[in-house]
Formats: structure tokens, sequence, C-alpha cells
């Protein structure tokens, strides 16, 4: 019998997909098993499909009327043009060194949940004949895609998304501020990052993109570990980006560590809500349906 790719927590278990290999695959399998969930769900009000047409208004212009949908229907309905009706997208992935740790052996890193996560909307959004980008960053810009809105633009989201390796420190600030200069058009942003730099720096960079009118996602994914720090034994902890290491009991500083994750956490909610930014906490055990739910009631909201 086939291994189910729902766990525990229910919805699309990454730990499992994760191991399924090719990343348009999984892409398309994420997507495809995050509909069929939501067309059995309770939530109404949402689709993956838009149309691309609308019905004539007094004001319209006559050259809009799709005069081949009034002969076959004898209903009046004007095409909707790409500005009116798509989304253009840019995808904003850290693959700095921080975001190659896992607490598990073997388990999925947060970058590898970025690349999937990233992966699937790019298949929902080009499916929507939305424009998606791609930048990619850790000490520096690493890649620029432009956006397009073409189906076969999706090959080349997905190979540079499998191309992509971690490494080097984070210039989360720095980055998001020369990708809000880059970024001309506006449309929506998603960053998928552990947000590993100070967050004043990195709340500024956000800001900039509103500054310019983009809508943002914010994905901050996080290891469980890093949440509840639920380490047992003594050891040595290293930061991946500094080499810097600290020497310490877990139980001895548990605590305090948890006041200031949730405070870190607290600070990007309210600063973020402030700034009308989306920001949504995730963790690498999360079901990708819950990350794909947010993206859609995003949509929604711009529509």
């Amino acid at each position: 019998m086939a291994a189910p790719i729902t766990g525990a927590r229910g919805g699309l278990d990454p730990r499992i997909i994760s191991r399924l290999g090719r990343l348009d695959l999984v892409a398309k399998l994420v997507v495809e098993g995050f509909i069929s969930g939501l067309h059995k769900s309770p939530f109404h009000g949402f689709s993956v499909e838009f149309v691309e047409h609308r019905q004539y208004m007094p004001g319209d212009p006559l050259r809009s009327i799709d005069w081949k949908v009034l002969a076959k229907s004898d209903r009046v309905y004007v095409k909707q043009y790409e500005d009116e009706t798509n989304l253009r997208a840019h995808l904003v992935v850290d693959h700095s060194a921080s975001m190659n740790w896992t607490s598990t052996p073997g388990g999925i890193t947060k970058l590898e949940y970025a690349r999937t996560l990233a992966a699937a909307l790019a298949y929902m959004m080009l499916g929507q004949q939305d424009a998606v980008g791609l930048l990619t960053f850790a000490e520096t810009i690493e890649k620029y895609i432009p956006a397009r809105a073409k189906r076969s633009h999706l090959d080349v989201i997905l190979a540079e998304l499998a191309r992509m390796q971690p490494g080097g420190r984070t210039a989360l600030a720095e980055s998001l501020h020369h990708l809000a200069e880059r970024i001309r058009s506006r449309g929506l942003v998603l960053l998928f990052s552990d947000l590993m730099a100070p967050p004043e720096a990195v709340l500024s960079g956000l800001a900039h993109f509103r500054h310019r009118q983009h809508e943002v996602i914010v994905f901050h994914i996080l290891d469980p570990a890093e949440r509840a720090f639920d380490f047992s034994e003594p050891g040595t902890f290293v930061d991946a980006e500094t080499g810097e290491e600290v020497a310490l009991e877990p139980w001895e500083v548990r605590g305090q560590y948890k006041d200031r994750m949730a405070a870190w956490i607290e600070r990007y909610t309210t600063e973020c809500r402030r700034a009308r930014i989306d920001y949504v906490t995730l963790d690498t055990a999360t079901p990708y349906d819950e990350a794909l739910f947010a993206y859609l009631e995003k949509r929604r909201r711009l529509h």
C-alpha cells in the first residue's frame, strides 16, 4: 500500500513530500492535493480558477465586448485584460546558510521547505495566468528572473529553485531594499526566509516594498526546535553563518529563550499588521496547505 502524503497534523506533510524527488512533480502534487482538499473543505468563496471575462457594465468600451461569446450565448461579456485580471508576483527566496538547518538528522531543512512552497505557488500562479518572477539572495542578490506569465516560464523558475544552494551570511535588509528598487511594476512580493537579521532592519526593507505600493506576504520559516528549544542534552550551539559557538545547558535558558522567541514573533506580527503586510509563521512540519491557503486569502482580498 502506498504511503499517504498527509501527516499527523493533517494536510500535505512536508517530510513525506520532500522525499518524492523532482520539483515539478512535487509542485504539481502539492497544488493538486491542496485543491482537492479545498473542494472538500467547509471553506466557501475560494477558487483557484479565475475567469477571463466579466459581465458587460454600462460605460465599458464596445471594443472590449467578446462578440463570439455574444453570438453563442446571447449574453454580453467583456474581455478582461491582463492588467485587470492577473497578478504580477515575485518569489523572493533566502538561501543563506542558516536556511540549511534542521533539528532532525535527515529531516527537511528550512530551505527545502521554502523551495517546495515557492515551487507550488509558482505552479499555482502560472496556472492562473499570473506573471511570476524569482529572486534569490544570501549575502548578495544571486539570481533575478523577471516575471513572465507564459506557462513555459514554470520550467525556468523550477530549474533555478532546484539549482539553489545554501551558503553565505544573510544580508536580508540590504537585499530587500535593493529588490524594492529593482522591481518596477507594482505587484505581489512573497518572501521566504527565517528572518535571521535585526528586525528593525528587516521591517525597514519590507516597508520599502509597501512604499512602492507592492502587496507583501512574508512566510517566516523556522524549524520546530527553533521555536520550542526542546533540546534535552547539554551541547555546543554553532551559528551557521558566523561560526560563533556557545556551550550551554538547554534547561537553564529554555524559558528565557522561548520568551524572547515569542516577543520576536509578536513584534513581526504587530509591525507587519501596522504596515498592512501579511505575515505567516510556519515551521518545517507545517502542512503546505496552510501556506497556500494564506496565499489564496490574500488573492481574494486583492480582487
